[in-house]
Formats: structure tokens, C-alpha cells, sequence
């Protein structure tokens, strides 16, 4: 049996009719950058994160450094994150001038550890940027009030979080300012990048401004900008695709679920969740200390399992040509070498499920 990480055709043909129709009314009317649909979809996602209307970008890490930017932050400055992450959200804070300051993680969480961070602060930090990974909100009401006695911005990387709850708030409305990732593999994808930030109405009408080259109208720009808006055809995908997240998120808790049930006893470390909290599952993340073998016996079987990440930020060849070569996290590089991503997404079969669940098992035996 094959079973992908994930399966983009096996949910296309779920919404074949009302993708086609959508991607055809952009086709009639031939307007690809900005317009209704762009207007529709900010709207929409907006309410699904309970805040105004997000501003759509041209992917995550436009919005990311779009955020930054728009909170002034630069060189001269730091931003305090994690290193267990994809590479984008360091990269963002590099391409603004500033620097990372890469803070441990939690074991059990994999998300950065509030300690951590509180230790890492100092006169040049001017922000944080939690990044819910996984799909698990990372600890925002313990850096909310860090970032609060301190006078830093809060601004989360929400790439993996879309539909995830802190608390009983939404992932997306906490931070001073959110940042979502469609890209396509993301529990809300697109089909090519996209990316959309929420939060403040201030910054936000700053980014609306900065992902379009500055622009105060058509030939008049009073500040240095990005081409960086989000195109019509995607943002027309992404609307067909944010009236089926609720569904799909279930889907895949509940799938979760299942392999949580299937993998008890089994030796590996299964995803924890805190029970006032509402994790996603874009990704389902197990610890093994024999990942290499496991991971080479799970392709063997035709289980198309990951990493999710092998390589800390900090010991990225990039960081490390920075000068972060001497840091050390030491729960963010066991993770790094235990973690292995199990397939996970709404489509997958009960016996696909029980398929790659059964041969953990038994290579862990």
C-alpha cells in the first residue's frame, strides 16, 4: 500500500465543480490582481480567525516581513523566535535588517518555551514571533504578558494554525499582528503561494499600503513598498477552500485521534494536546530516538512520512556563515533528530491510517 504525506489530488476531486467554476469566473472577467474576489476572501478568512478583514498577500513570508515592517522593526533591532521552524520565519526578520534571537523550545510542546524567551530579552528586542507549529498554539497568554511588561509587539506565525484556538480565542486574533501561510500543503492552501496577515486595523492598513509597491493611488507612492498582493485566482481557490476548512479540520482531529489510539503503548512519543486548547494537526508529529531508521523503514513500505525540521535554524549554513554556530538549544536539536511526520490529511482511509500505524509498531517492537 501507498500512503502519501499528503494527498492535494485526493481533495482537488472532493471540490473539482467549485474550483473549476471559480478559477472560470476569473478567467470571464480577466481581473488578476485585486478585486472581488481578493475582497471576498479577506473578508471571509477574517471572520473564520474572529477579526476584521485579513489583508491578502503573496505568501507567508511576505507576510511575515510585511508585519515586521510595518511595526518599524529593522536594523539595529532583535526578534526573539524560535529555531524549530520552517526557514522563512527567521528569514523574514533578516530581510528587514534585524536579527533572530532563537530561543529554546519546549520539549512536549515543540513550541518555544515562554522561559526561554523571557530569558533571551534585552535593551534591542523589539518583538516576538511565536510560531504555532504543528498546528498547536504555542503558549500565547504567557507571551502576551511577557511581550506586554516588556513593550513588545507579539506577532504570530500562524502558517501551520488555520482554524486553532488558544484558549477560547482564535490563533490569528491574539498577536498585535498574524501571519497565515497558504501555500499548498497548509490546511487552507492555495494553488501556488499565497499568505494573509490579521490583526491591529492601524498596521494592517500599513501592510495594505506596503504589499503594493507604497502606493497611495495609482502613480503616487510616499514610502519604499513590495510587490507582494495576492492574485485573484488564488484568493477565488482559497474562498471555494475556507468553506470546507471546518470539515477538514475535524477530519483531521479525528484522525489524530485515531492514530493516537493505535500508537498507545507502541514506544513512541505521540502528539500531546492541552485540553483548553484546539490543535489543527497539519502536521501528526512522532518522536523516535531511532528516526533514521524509522523513517527509512516507513519509506521502504511505500508510507511517505517527513521531517519536520532536521535542521535548526541556527545551524542553517546561513546562520551559521552569522555567527550563530555557538548557540545552543539542546531541546530544539533533540527534537530536531527524533521528529517524524506521520501521514495526515482529511482524505486519508481508515485502513491507510491503520496501515501506518501497524508498522510503527512493529519496527518499534
Amino acid at each position: 500500500m501507498y500512503v502519501p504525506l499528503v494527498d492535494l489530488k485526493a481533495q482537488y476531486h472532493t471540490i473539482r465543480t467549485e474550483i473549476d467554476d471559480a478559477i472560470q469566473r476569473v478567467l470571464d472577467h480577466t481581473g488578476f490582481i485585486g478585486g472581488e474576489e481578493v475582497s471576498r476572501f479577506e473578508a471571509a478568512f477574517g471572520s473564520y480567525v474572529e477579526t476584521g478583514p485579513a489583508v491578502g498577500v503573496a505568501s507567508g513570508t511576505a507576510a511575515l516581513e510585511l508585519a515586521l515592517r510595518a511595526c518599524d522593526i529593522g536594523p539595529g533591532d532583535e526578534v526573539i523566535t524560535t529555531a524549530h521552524t520552517f526557514f522563512a520565519t527567521a528569514e523574514a526578520i533578516s530581510n528587514v535588517g534585524a536579527t533572530p534571537v532563537f530561543a529554546d523550545i519546549d520539549a512536549t510542546t515543540f513550541n518555544v518555551d515562554p522561559n526561554a524567551v523571557e530569558s533571551a530579552i534585552t535593551d534591542r528586542t523589539r518583538a516576538v514571533i511565536p510560531v504555532h507549529l504543528y498546528g498547536r498554539p504555542a503558549e500565547l497568554d504567557s507571551l502576551a504578558d511577557i511581550c506586554r511588561r516588556h513593550g513588545l509587539r507579539l506577532i504570530e506565525d500562524a502558517a501551520q494554525a488555520h482554524g486553532a484556538r488558544s484558549r477560547d480565542r482564535a490563533c490569528g486574533s491574539i498577536g498585535d499582528l498574524a501571519c497565515f501561510s497558504f501555500y499548498p500543503g497548509k490546511n487552507l492552501g492555495a494553488y501556488g503561494d499565497a499568505g494573509a496577515v490579521t490583526g491591529d486595523p492601524g498596521l494592517l492598513a500599513r501592510i495594505r499600503k506596503l504589499r503594493d509597491h507604497g502606493r497611495l493611488s495609482k502613480y503616487e507612492h510616499d514610502e519604499i513598498g513590495h510587490g507582494e498582493r495576492l492574485d485573484a485566482i488564488q484568493a477565488a481557490v482559497l474562498e471555494v477552500k475556507l468553506r470546507h476548512l471546518t470539515e477538514w479540520t475535524e477530519a483531521r482531529r479525528r484522525h489524530a485521534a485515531t492514530y493516537d489510539r493505535l500508537l498507545a503503548g507502541s514506544g513512541v512519543a505521540t502528539p500531546t494536546q492541552d485540553p483548553l486548547d484546539r490543535h489543527v494537526f497539519h502536521l501528526y508529529v512522532i518522536r523516535s530516538p531511532r528516526r533514521d531508521e524509522l523513517l527509512a523503514s516507513l519509506s521502504a513500505a511505500g508510507i511517505g512520512a517527513g521531517i519536520h525540521y532536521p535542521i535548526p535554524l541556527h545551524r542553517q549554513p546561513a546562520y551559521v556563515q552569522r555567527g550563530f554556530g555557538e548557540c545552543r538549544l539542546p531541546a530544539t536539536e533533540s527534537a530536531a533528530n527524533e521528529v517524524v511526520s506521520l501521514p495526515i490529511f482529511p482524505e486519508i482511509t481508515a485502513d491507510q491510517i491503520e496501515y501506518v500505524a501497524d508498522h510503527v509498531r512493529r519496527f518499534a517492537a
